[in-house]
């Protein structure tokens, strides 16, 4: 596996949750690494193992198993790696996981190609109408990964490797391959980037975590279309909790007057004036 700068770019920010981590069910663990959150699925009562979802931040990968042992022991298996995109915040420290855990590690087939070392992402675009994240953007690492040896796809069926009672759904938009994964029992969502919680191009907001339900991140987001489809998507499996790649878990009434209007008002809330992305 080469390591590309993308698992060695470190963004100059944190949240105020950094390090911090909420059970939103007995085998769903949110932890928050810098500004993005992965998760921990299996429940700690029943076994040390674990799947992974996404990788975090580069150079986090022992802040990440550490939390890992914190939840499930000092015997805590992971067993897989499941990613809901390649973007440089959510496989950050995969490589060096990997090194430790050579699991496998499953996407969507049209991710592939940013995670076999074939194709960069697009490049970030800082010239997007937002806020100083946004015009930071550029700075943002977007060359592609190698895991070729680990690398699966997700199962035809629609079920995710190790989640029984979870399905995973292409949410296109943010990125080509972006999936979402649902469990019926619950109705528990994990969103991925598909949308977020948290104004992702705002510095005052990813700071301090003002949570609300808000469009994918606009200086990566590369198909509008494409991404209010998927909130459509989203909006009509009606989750009673979503976890997103940003900002705070969100529950009931919030979670779904929030989708709806989305849903509803996407080109006004979620889709810049302007952009490289916008325009084309």
């Amino acid at each position: 596996m080469e390591k590309s700068r993308s698992t060695e770019a470190i963004l100059p920010m944190t949240s105020v949750k950094s390090g911090s981590g909420v059970e939103v069910a007995p085998d769903v663990y949110c932890y928050t690494n810098q500004i993005v959150n992965l998760f921990f699925i299996g429940n700690p009562n029943v076994s040390s193992d674990y799947i992974l979802v996404d990788a975090g931040m580069p150079r986090s990968a022992d802040k990440i198993l550490q939390e890992a042992e914190n939840r499930f022991g000092p015997d805590h298996n992971l067993k897989a790696i499941i990613l809901t995109h390649g973007h440089f915040d959510h496989v950050g420290s995969i490589i060096d996981i990997l090194e430790k855990y050579p699991v496998p590690v499953y996407a969507h087939p049209l991710e592939f190609s940013y995670l076999k070392g074939i194709t960069n992402y697009p490049q970030p675009d800082s010239s997007v109408e937002g806020g100083l994240v946004a015009k930071i953007s550029k700075a943002f690492p977007a060359e592609a990964i190698d895991i070729s040896a680990h690398l699966k796809e997700l199962p035809a069926d629609g079920s995710v490797p190790g989640m029984p009672g979870w399905q995973w759904i292409h949410t296109p938009g943010h990125s080509e391959g972006h999936v979402s994964l649902f469990r019926k029992a619950g109705k528990l969502l994990i969103a991925g980037d598909a949308f977020v919680t948290v104004k992702q191009d705002s510095l005052y907001k990813v700071l301090t975590q003002k949570k609300e339900v808000c469009g994918p991140p606009v200086y990566l987001t590369t198909d509008w279309r494409a991404a209010w489809e998927s909130v459509v998507k989203l909006t009509d499996l009606q989750p009673a909790i979503a976890v997103t790649g940003h900002g705070k878990p969100i529950y009931g009434s919030a979670l779904a007057e929030g989708l709806v209007d989305l849903a509803k008002n996407f080109q006004k809330k979620a889709v810049p004036s302007h952009g490289k992305f916008v325009d084309r």
